[in-house]
């Protein structure tokens, strides 16, 4: 018997249904499947909530986008649990199959051997370190970015980015990007930074509307020392995966790092990162 967590989106039409005949397929050969209390109750079935943690999971299902995979991959909080994404609705860069083919997916993950029957695909996770100025420290972990944006509209605000212990620039900008090789198709890749192929292991640090000389993307190799701190009495947000999780202060720091842990992907061949980007641009 295997123990699936199944995170779902909330308003895509197709998942209910889909969640339906994944339950009666997982539960008619004695698996065991839950939702978070949140993601039961948007679809109407409570009975299948649970608030157990989801690195109890052997394989965790996602019914979603790029969003919802992120959702996931947070809920793991780094446990080497493999992610298997089923997307609803437009091209999703981390899912990996449409919903005609969740049911065989979801079967042959479960009755395969990876290395064999199907690829698991490790993603770089960022370790993102808070220090604030009384000396308390906090982390989390980033998929695709950490952004330190203004809190104030309007106002743009001063940081000071610090490469391997030394003042690199402080930089004048609505905000500085933080993003993995798979983040640098998201928010960075909208602020002109450099489009990474996911195989490498690097940091992407690009300005959001920046007011100064330099306003160009940095990619540090993984082994660098990059740090960041709030230069100026203006408050700044930091937002993990699109998840706004503390405001900073003049003094205070944040530490960049590749992760030990990675995000792992179920896959059924090598990934086609750059087939994937002709299709969402729809080049050639």
């Amino acid at each position: 018997m295997a123990n699936l967590l199944v995170v779902a989106h909330h308003t895509r039409s197709e998942v209910k249904p889909l969640l339906t005949k994944l339950r009666e397929m997982l539960q008619s050969s004695g698996h065991y499947l839950w939702l978070c209390r949140q993601d039961a109750d948007a679809h109407g079935i409570p009975e299948l909530a649970n608030d157990r943690a989801a690195s109890d999971a052997d394989l965790v299902v996602v019914l979603g986008g790029d969003g919802t995979v992120l959702r996931a991959v947070s809920m793991l909080e780094g446990a080497p649990v493999p992610v298997l994404g089923v997307n609803v609705g437009v091209l999703g860069y981390l899912t990996e199959v449409n919903v005609a083919a969740a049911l065989d997916a979801v079967t042959k993950t479960l009755s395969g051997v990876a290395g064999r029957d199907y690829l698991i695909d490790e993603r770089m996770l960022l370790s993102v370190t808070v220090t604030k100025q009384g000396g308390s420290t906090m982390t989390w972990r980033a998929l695709n970015e950490a952004v330190l944006e203004k809190s104030q509209s309007g106002h743009t605000v001063w940081i000071d980015v610090v490469v391997n212990h030394e003042l690199f620039e402080r930089y004048s900008a609505d905000g500085v990007i933080i993003a993995t090789p798979t983040g640098s198709t998201a928010y960075s890749m909208s602020a002109r930074g450099p489009v990474v192929s996911p195989r490498h292991r690097a940091m992407v640090v690009t300005p959001v509307s920046p007011h100064m000389n330099f306003d160009r993307s940095l990619v540090l190799d993984p082994a660098e020392h990059l740090a960041m701190k709030v230069a100026g009495t203006r408050p700044v947000d930091v937002s993990i995966d699109g998840r706004r999780v503390i405001s900073l202060g003049e003094g205070d720091t944040v530490e960049f790092a590749p992760d030990s842990c990675t995000a792992n992907f179920v896959r059924f061949a090598p990934p086609k990162f750059h087939q994937i980007l002709r299709s969402k641009f729809g080049l050639g």
